[in-house]
């Protein structure tokens, strides 16, 4: 008997018409980023033409506090203090993608190509905005445009991405910032002054992990900061409030820090479901007296290259974490993101749709009567940066 054999071109093949589309991680910044002043990333829609002037750049006013010696029965003319203010100014650039699918395409797929192509256009503009963000945390501030503003790929991230930047140029930024940064355990040991490169080859796995105790010194050396740096947040009863953000290894080592396990473990509540907000228990933020830590993948991912063996021998791994109060940054919307559609189709046989946005993204920092250009919401600590193995 000869059984029956289902030829190759009978068999039966099932297209799914559900696609599986790739993981888009959502911006995790954004629950700090808004137009309220007291935003870490303050939102600027000034710019847009839609409603308001127009333009490629804009000036953000930064005003220092009064600092000068009372005047008590002595002469207050001519013994006047002078404001001290500076203009930040941020350009704007575009961003654009589209896709394009022709007639003959649509006709083979077994799935709807082109209804795809709005979902995935809004994943890469959240994607490409929140990396973004990212780079300008690396990037070193500069009261000069983006290189390659205006080019053909743009640029909207102003100030220096860290790569590009020369060894003078980092060299000054570590000068101007001294009273801001933190390298490892202590500045004392580790800090070489006027030298980058130097301060990052000091640190090593054994005594400059990120901890507790060293972010409770990264916290009272930004309240000493000068100018000061405004906490993101005030309670009623005077405690101040800042959000440090890190990547993932720097966020898996506070975790495992026995002075953070402990302090979530035992003091955050646990009635009324209160565990489920436990990152213990669930992923979440860690709370450390008075700083909220939050992960943000994309800065692991997009660390820049210098930093990956930046540490001690030439091959230890180091990143900033970024100690945040308010106006860190500021987002500067020129256009809001919106939909286009292609008009030239080939007698119809062409469909493309698109997605146009323009802004810019940069940390904020003043020139001060010193000379110094400091950065002006942001103190960044830089400590090893061990990947998993």
């Amino acid at each position: 008997m000869a059984a029956s054999v289902t030829q190759v071109n009978n068999k039966l093949i099932v297209f799914r018409k559900q696609i599986f589309r790739e993981y888009v991680r959502e911006n995790l910044f954004s629950p700090y980023m808004g137009t309220d002043i007291n935003s870490i990333i303050r939102v600027i829609p000034d710019l847009d033409k839609g409603g308001k002037n127009g333009g490629e750049q804009i000036n953000v006013p930064l005003m220092a506090r009064l600092q000068a010696a009372a005047i008590a029965s002595g002469p207050m003319v001519g013994n006047e203090e002078a404001l001290d203010n500076y203009g930040m100014r941020l350009w704007i650039d575009w961003a654009r993608n589209a896709v394009v699918i022709n007639n003959a395409e649509e006709q083979k797929s077994s799935i709807d190509l082109f209804a795809e192509a709005k979902p995935m256009l809004v994943d890469w503009g959240k994607e490409l905005q929140r990396d973004e963000i990212c780079d300008a945390f690396y990037a070193l501030p500069s009261q000069s445009s983006p290189a390659g503003l205006g080019s053909n790929n743009g640029q909207r991230v102003n100030g220096l991405l860290f790569d590009a930047a020369t060894v003078a140029q980092r060299n000054t930024w570590i000068t101007d910032n001294a009273d801001r940064i933190q390298i490892g355990h202590s500045n004392t040991a580790n800090l070489s002054a006027g030298n980058f490169a130097a301060s990052m080859t000091a640190l090593t796995t054994v005594t400059d992990n990120i901890s507790g105790a060293i972010l409770m010194t990264m916290k009272r050396r930004a309240k000493k900061a000068n100018p000061r740096i405004r906490p993101f947040r005030l309670k009623e009863n005077g405690t101040e409030w800042f959000v440090l953000f890190v990547g993932q290894e720097q966020f898996r080592d506070l975790a495992n820090d026995t002075d953070i396990k402990t302090a979530n473990q035992n003091s955050r509540a646990r009635e009324q479901q209160g565990y489920m907000q436990n990152p213990i228990f669930v992923d979440g933020d860690l709370l450390y007296n008075g700083i909220i830590i939050r992960e943000i993948p994309e800065l692991s991912l997009r660390l820049p290259v210098f930093y990956q063996t930046a540490g001690a021998s030439g091959t230890t791994q180091v990143a900033p974490a970024f100690l945040c109060g308010q106006q860190a940054q500021a987002w500067c919307w020129g256009r809001m993101p919106t939909p286009t559609f292609r008009k030239e189709d080939d007698y119809q046989f062409l469909r493309g749709a698109g997605l146009k946005m323009a802004y810019g993204i940069g940390k904020l920092a003043k020139l001060t009567p010193s000379n110094n250009f400091k950065e002006w919401g942001t103190f960044t600590g830089f400590f090893p940066a061990i990947a998993d193995a």
